[in-house]
Order: C-alpha cells, then sequence, then structure tokens
C-alpha cells in the first residue's frame, strides 16, 4: 500500500470528520444558541450544575476544546465564577465521551446508508429555510458529515488480518513492520502505557482535536492494529492533549481566565495520575464488563468489542473522576489561585482588556455575545461614575479636587479603551457566520457603543469647564447654580435608566420616558440660555460667567441626545419591526 495515498485518506476522512463537527456546532449555537448563553451564564450557581451545563453543551456542540475555551471565555468576561468554571469542565469532560460511543456503533449498521439521508434532509432546510429552520438544515448536513467521515476513517485503515493475509507482499510486510513495532512496546507494564499515554498527548496535540484523536483511538482499535490497554493509555494521553487548547486560549486574558485554564490542566492531570495508579485493575473491570454486554451490543463484523470497551473505559474513567474530585472544587481553585497569583498592584490595579477568544476547530462567535454585552454596560457603568464625579466637583467649588479630576481623566481614557476593544470584539465577532438576529445585535451594540463613548466625552468636557471655571474664579449666580443641578438632574435620570435597559432590555415605556426626558433637557437648554443671554444683557460683566452656563446646557444636551439614541439602540435590539427606515442611515 502506498503510505503516502494512506495518509491522504486517512487525513481527508478526519477532514469530513471535522468540518461536519464543526458545521454541526455551528448550527447549534444558531439554533440554539441564545439559550446556551443563557444556561452557561445562569445555571452553574453549583458545582454540580456546573456539571450538567458542561456534559449538556460538550453533548450538543461535540467538542469539549470549544467547551472549555468558552469557558475559558465567560470567565474572563466575569459572567462565570472560577469554582463555578471547574464544574463546567468537569462536565465537559464526560460529555466528549460521547464520541466514543458514536464510534463504537460503526459495526452496528453501516454509517453511510444513514449519514446521506440525514445530509439529504438538512440540504433543502439549508437552502429554502429561514433563521432557525435553515440553522436546523446546518445541524442536519453537520451530523451527517460527521457520520460520514466516520465512514470514511474506518474504510481508510484496513483490517489488520486483511492485511497479514494479502497476497501482495508488500502489504503483507507493510501490515507485519507495524505490528512488530506495536509489539515491541506493547507488554512492558507500566512503560508501555506511558509510552502510549505520551503518543495519545502528541496525537491530540497534532489533530487539535480529542474528538479526531478519539476517532483515530476507536478506529485503529477496532481494526486490530493496537489492543485495548493500549488504546485505552492513549485516551488517558488525549485527556491530557485536550488541555493544551484552553491553555493557550487565556494567554492575554484576566487572571481568574488563567485559573480556569489552569484548572483544566489540573483536574485532568489527577485523574490520570490516579488511573495510573489503578490502570491495571480498572482495564480488568472495563474489560470484564466489556465481555458480558447485551447480545444487542455484538457485531459480526468485529473480532471483539473493543469499540464499546474503550467507549465504557473513557466514560467510567471521566465519571468517576468527577465523582472523586468534585467534592474537592474550592480545593481546586484554591491551589490555582496560588499557582497563578494575581498581578502587583492587585486584582483592581488594572482590568482585563476585552480579549476575543475562539477556538481552533469550532467557531463559537454567537456564544461570544454575552461578553461584549457585559463590557457595554461596563462601559455605561464608567458614564455613570464619571456624571457622579462631575457632581462633586461641581458642588464643592472650596475644594481642591485636581487629584479627582485626574482620577475622572482616568476614567475617560478607560472609556476610550473600553470602546477600543468592544468595537474590535465586534467586528471580529461579526466574522463568524452568525444568525440574522445576532448579526443585527452586533450591528445595533457598535452604536451602543459609539454613543456611550460620545457621553463619556460630552461629560469630560463638562468636567473640563467646571474646572476651569474654578481656576478662574467665575463664580455662578444661585440661580445658575441651581439651574445647572435642575438640568443635572434630567440628566441623572436619563443615566440611570440607559443603564437599567442595558441590563434589563428597554421596553415601550423606557423609551417613552427617554424620549420625555429628551424633550425637558431640550427645553431646559433654550429657556436656561435665554436666561444666560438675559442676565449678560443687564451686567456685561457676567459674560465670562454666563458662558460657560451656556457651555454646561450645550453638553448636558449633547449627553441627553446620546443617551437617547442608547435607549432607542437597545429598544430596537428586542423590536426590529418597530425600527423607522431612516434610523441605521
Amino acid at each position: 500500500m502506498d503510505t503516502a495515498i494512506f495518509t491522504l485518506k486517512i487525513l481527508g476522512s478526519l477532514g469530513v470528520f471535522l468540518f461536519g463537527m464543526k458545521v454541526m456546532s455551528e448550527g447549534i449555537q444558531r439554533t440554539a444558541g441564545d439559550r446556551m448563553r443563557r444556561i452557561m451564564a445562569t445555571m452553574t450557581h453549583n458545582r454540580f450544575a456546573g456539571v450538567a451545563t458542561g456534559l449538556v453543551t460538550t453533548g450538543l456542540i461535540q467538542s469539549s476544546s470549544a467547551t472549555t475555551v468558552m469557558v475559558v471565555s465567560f470567565v474572563n468576561a466575569g459572567l462565570l465564577t472560577l469554582v463555578e468554571s471547574i464544574g463546567v469542565i468537569m462536565g465537559a469532560n464526560l460529555g466528549t465521551t460521547l464520541t466514543a460511543w458514536i464510534i463504537a456503533t460503526i459495526g452496528k449498521f453501516s454509517l453511510s446508508t444513514v449519514a446521506l439521508p440525514i445530509i439529504g434532509i438538512g440540504l433543502p432546510l439549508f437552502f429554502v429555510g429561514k433563521n432557525r429552520f435553515k440553522s436546523f438544515g446546518e445541524v442536519l448536513i453537520g451530523f451527517g458529515l460527521l457520520f460520514y467521515g466516520l465512514f470514511l476513517l474506518k474504510e481508510s485503515v484496513p483490517d489488520v488480518k486483511s492485511m497479514l493475509a494479502s497476497t501482495d507482499e508488500a502489504v503483507r510486510t507493510q501490515a507485519e513492520s507495524i505490528r512488530a513495532f506495536i509489539e515491541g512496546v506493547s507488554g512492558k507494564g507500566y512503560v508501555s502505557v506511558v509510552i502510549f499515554l505520551i503518543i495519545g498527548v502528541l496525537l491530540t496535540l497534532m489533530v487539535q482535536s480529542s474528538s479526531a484523536a478519539m476517532a483515530i483511538t476507536v478506529t485503529l482499535a477496532i481494526q486490530g492494529w493496537i489492543g485495548f490497554h493500549e488504546s485505552a493509555a492513549i485516551v488517558l494521553g488525549e485527556n491530557i492533549g485536550t488541555t493544551v487548547t484552553a491553555w493557550l486560549a487565556s494567554i492575554g486574558t484576566s487572571v481568574n481566565a488563567k485559573r480556569a485554564a489552569r484548572a483544566h490542566f489540573l483536574f485532568n492531570m489527577l485523574g490520570v495520575v490516579w488511573m495510573l495508579i489503578a490502570f491495571f485493575p480498572f482495564a480488568a473491570g472495563v474489560d470484564w464488563l466489556g465481555d458480558h454486554l447485551p447480545d444487542s451490543f455484538r457485531t459480526e463484523k468485529h473480532d471483539s468489542d473493543v469499540g464499546f470497551k474503550l467507549a465504557i473505559f473513557h466514560s467510567l474513567f471521566n465519571l468517576m473522576n468527577i465523582l472523586l474530585l468534585i467534592f474537592f472544587v474550592p480545593q481546586i481553585a484554591r491551589l490555582v489561585t496560588k499557582w497563578v497569583k494575581e498581578p502587583e498592584g492587585g486584582a483592581g490595579s488594572s482590568g482585563p482588556r476585552l480579549r476575543f477568544i475562539s477556538s481552533n476547530m469550532v467557531d463559537i462567535g454567537e456564544l461570544n455575545i454575552p461578553e461584549a454585552e457585559k463590557a457595554t454596560s461596563e462601559l455605561a457603568g464608567i458614564t455613570k461614575e464619571m456624571f457622579s464625579g462631575y457632581l462633586s466637583v461641581f458642588n464643592d467649588p472650596e475644594t481642591d479636587l485636581t487629584a479627582e479630576v485626574k482620577r475622572l481623566k482616568s476614567l475617560e481614557d478607560d472609556a476610550d479603551v473600553l470602546t477600543h476593544d468592544i468595537t474590535e470584539y465586534l467586528v471580529r465577532t461579526s466574522t463568524a457566520n452568525l444568525s440574522s438576529e445576532n448579526a443585527r445585535s452586533v450591528g445595533r451594540m457598535l452604536r451602543i457603543v459609539s454613543e456611550l463613548e460620545e457621553v463619556s466625552d460630552a461629560i469630560f468636557r463638562l468636567i473640563q469647564i467646571t474646572s476651569q471655571k474654578y481656576s478662574k474664579n467665575r463664580a455662578l449666580k444661585e440661580e445658575a447654580t441651581n439651574k445647572v443641578r435642575e438640568f443635572a438632574d434630567q440628566i441623572s435620570q436619563l443615566i440611570e435608566l440607559y443603564m437599567e435597559v442595558l441590563v434589563a432590555g428597554a421596553t415601550e415605556e423606557d423609551l417613552k420616558k427617554a424620549e420625555a426626558l429628551e424633550k425637558q433637557t431640550d427645553r431646559l437648554r433654550k429657556q436656561h440660555n435665554k436666561e444666560a443671554m438675559k442676565r449678560m444683557s443687564l451686567d456685561n460683566s457676567t459674560v465670562k460667567t454666563e458662558m460657560v452656563v451656556i457651555d454646561m446646557n450645550n453638553q448636558f444636551e449633547l449627553i441627553a441626545n446620546y443617551g437617547l439614541n442608547v435607549v432607542q439602540t437597545a429598544f430596537y435590539l428586542e423590536n426590529e419591526d418597530e425600527v423607522p427606515e431612516k434610523y441605521d442611515i
């Protein structure tokens, strides 16, 4: 057999399998992404719920790497705590064992006869359907491709007995050399286990997918190239290799995100360590259990039930690892906290930058949106803090507030940086094949972020105007001061309103309230500016002071306009049918 052709057939089969997994996973995200995000963000309140969440999520998207990258991403955004993330990671390890069970059924029926009809059902839905029906068609196509890739992989790896019985001398020689190599590293007790474990690590690192590595391992075992003990040791190595993806994804993220990645590595390593100690008794138990499988599990095409034994081994190992370590989640959290220390200056010295995190194999763009939503709420919080700071500066003319002005300037700088981060993040998210609803969400969020950045700039101009007023001893009359405070109260109400709608969503009542506040600020600006002009005409010495008042009024109205835009956009985010044609223009 031509080695190059053999290798390319294996790679091609893996390519179909991985592409099917990618298409299916992304289709599921578009079909149920909103619910998956809510589950991930809200249903992980304890470690057991976290395990269930990780199990269901990984079972759906068929990629533990994508799930753990998502976990790191959510921890980086503060949507999950470190303890919650460890539970999800545990569940992800168990969820990925479904792959082995799918592959083990290869001998039960012809996957090609199932795969092609599934693709046939999904194709019309994909081309004709809209929204969720289109995404569901994509799920079926991906599922069919995944099955077909497994079928091709099985067909590409020849049965060792058929090769040894071949009339072609070259084929027999090649088979004997491969079998001799495997026999040479087998049968040496723990040394052999460690060798095959290392092979499992390297295999997972090369294909960047524990599911693909598992597919190769089970197929080789089914076709008789490696025995049960050797393939079980490779599976243990794959459990270590799969942690590298999350570790790489955590580079440049927050401290807690790095800790979540280390917790994944530590959890899997601890499992492998105790399994190495109990490897042979455990494997013997699984072997016995496999030999006593019901007749319905047995196939005429297989000389042994090694595929099902591997699936049992993988599932039991991960289940027992969870049962052993789930009660030590707080201790694991403390250990990784000591492992990854806070940067100098403490946790609050500088917040983590928003960072786009993705999986090489599966695009998780649909599930990245909650991070941007949370960061947008943080940006709104900065504008609220800045306006509170402005009021403290305005209301305390007798105190030297130079340090406070510097702090407020640093907040404005933070707002600029966060705006840049969110915008870049959303643009990168938009490059994924998002559902139409989420594509609109990204567009709306980009506008909200832009408006909030304008609010922060206008507030800082207010701070500068007030600071200059005091530095040049331009004291306002009591009447003008009260008018500014009256105006500022309207702005405070509008800021509180857009803070609420960015978290809870905007209702029609919220929109009407925002429009009323904006109209009120427009009326106040005109009224207060006229009064300032009148005071200037009566007393020329107050011209410069009254111009300060007019500048403040103009900035107040600008903030109100931007704030209304935020509430409008948040409302249109939930009510697409209400968007006027001229709005996006």
